[in-house]
Formats: structure tokens, sequence, C-alpha cells
């Protein structure tokens, strides 16, 4: 195994070290497991708080700032986040306007976050949830009862966070997390297994000259392997299994995701083939992003996201966002 650590136990502590020395903007418990706004809580501000397991980097600890979350809570290594957490971090950025919890759909975060709603309701915050399930793949993962929660998790916290921090009620970004999440859809494709620091080796069986289609992003089967394929095979599969399920009446966001080992030589080559197909398709594209955002460890491959685009959606979109992974118009 070579990897860029000191021991597999110390790991996910390490990196929140490390967070903390480099991101001076964020306040960063080492010891709890909490990422926050330093300036946090933000009167009058419904705050957004999300978590999961790590090794998904820059999700979610990199999405927390100004116009998007308030606290994020990582777990261990492909492990959700304990109720302790969200408590905690619901505790520490609520203003008085309520929280919302952004839940990918895995069996432990959609239980853990569960538990700590009630929890926290307890203690007098006002809670909501939206569950993000966007992955057209496959129903009924290893890891899920339905679809996984993947890359639209990103337009969920940046577009509902863009209108938490515009002053909106609870209930209204709630609704638009919702809205967000209703319009999105995902397929990944991974090129080679990732490695955990725990096991240190391939998390599952990938043939050298294989890809599987459909993968998720803890190395859950996907639709089925195939030999090698191009780039622009690979997007014509992808982007049609999303608009199948999808179907847009209008332009989309499009999100290329990288899976943490693909370069942005590979994911902008890729994108270019996502934008020819999207094109024949005649869907339109508002806007773009390309990078690794949800990722797993260092795994190989990416993903497509789309999510159908209106005047609110891109507005709230284009929005200031100040974090670690996203920045613009601030």
């Amino acid at each position: 195994m070579r990897m860029l650590i000191n021991v597999p136990e110390t790991v996910v502590a390490d990196a929140l070290r490390g967070m903390a020395a480099a991101h001076p903007e964020l306040t960063v418990d080492v010891e709890h497991r909490v990422v926050l706004r330093r300036d946090a809580p933000v009167a009058g501000r419904v705050a957004l708080v999300s978590g999961g397991g790590s090794g998904h980097e820059p999700l979610h600890g990199g999405f927390v700032g100004p116009g998007m979350l308030a606290a994020a809570c990582p777990g261990e290594v492909f492990t959700s986040p304990v109720p302790d957490q969200m408590v905690r971090a619901a505790a520490a950025v609520d203003s008085g306007a309520g929280v919302l919890f952004v839940v990918k759909n895995y069996t432990g975060d959609v239980l853990n976050f569960e538990m700590a709603a009630e929890l926290a309701e307890d203690e007098g915050i006002q809670i909501a949830k939206v569950l993000v399930n966007d992955d057209v793949a496959v129903t009924d993962s290893l890891y899920t009862a339905g679809r996984r929660g993947t890359g639209a998790t990103l337009f969920v916290e940046k577009i509902a966070g863009a209108a938490a921090e515009e002053g909106a009620p609870l209930e209204r970004v709630e609704a638009i997390a919702r809205r967000v999440n209703e319009r999105s859809r995902s397929f990944g494709v991974a090129l080679s297994a990732c490695t955990t620091p725990a096991k240190g080796g391939p998390t599952f069986d990938l043939p050298p000259g294989e890809l599987e289609l459909g993968i998720g992003i803890h190395g859950e089967p996907g639709r089925e392997r195939r030999p090698m394929m191009t780039s622009g095979e690979i997007a014509d599969f992808a982007v049609d299994a999303v608009l199948e399920d999808l179907r847009p009446s209008g332009p989309v966001l499009a999100l290329v995701n990288g899976m943490g080992a693909t370069p942005l030589l590979e994911l902008y080559g890729f994108h270019a083939e996502v934008q020819r197909v999207l094109t024949e398709r005649g869907v339109p594209v508002a806007r773009a992003l390309v990078g690794n955002y949800v990722t797993s460890l260092d795994m190989a491959g990416c993903s497509v996201t789309l999510c159908g685009a209106d005047e609110e959606i891109l507005r709230l979109w284009d929005a200031p966002v100040q974090t670690p992974a996203l920045r613009w118009g601030r």
C-alpha cells in the first residue's frame, strides 16, 4: 500500500487537522468531527447541515462556507457520521431560523440523520430534511433502499444554500432543495477500483481492460461490465441513461465529476463528449462544472449529473459562494 498517510486509524483526524490549518475561515472541531462556518450562526438565516463518510472529498467539508453549507459532519471512511455529530453541528449553526439536513440516500446516513433530527428537535431546534437520490444506475443497491445519492448533492447544497443566504425561510429552502433533487439525475462509471486505508487494497475486482457502468461512490456494483470504451462511447451511454429518466424540457446544469484519480485533462475531454451528446439530443447546457467534487478515494472514473434548470435555479446557482471547493461571485 502506497498512500500519503501515517496510519489508517488517524486518516480522518489528520485530514481535519490539515483542513483547519489550510482554511482559517472555517472552524474545524477535530475531536467531535464537525466542520463549521467560522461566522456561524448567522442571524436570521436558515443553516444547511450535511455529512457522510469520508473519502468523497471535497464533499462535504469542502462545501462549508457562505452560500452553501453552514456545517458538515465527516464520518470514518465510507462510514456514516453518528447522530451526536449532527446534533452538535445543528446546535452550533442554528440562529433560530431552523436547520435543513441534506442527506444522501445511504442506509446509515438516513438512519443517523433521522435520529439526529429527533434529538435536535427535542432541544428546540426546528429541523427539515431533504433526501438526495439522483443515481439512475440501480435501485436497492448494496448500501441503499431506493436510488443512491451522488452528484446532485452538490447541486442541492449550492442552490438551497444560496436561498438560505438570501434569507429564505426554512419551508422555502426545503422546497427548493427538494425541487433540485427531483430535477437531477446522475450516472457513474469506474475505470478502476478504489483503495480504502483500512483495507490497503482494491475494494472490488475490476479486471484490466474492463470498466463498470453505473458504479456507486463506495464501489457498489453498477449495471454491467464491458470492455474498455472510448470517451465518446461512455458519454453516449451515461448521458442517454440520465436523459431516459430525467427527460428535461429545457436547459440543464451539467456536472462532469471525477471519482478521484482521473485528471482534468481527461475530464475536460469527456465533458466535450457530454456536450456533444446533449447537443445531438437537443438539450442546451445553461451552466457546466467540471472537476473532482464527489469522489471515491482513488477510483479512476467519472459521473455525469444533469439538473433541469429554470430561472430561479440558475439565479441561485450563479449567486456568490465562498467555500474551499467552490468560489465565485464574491
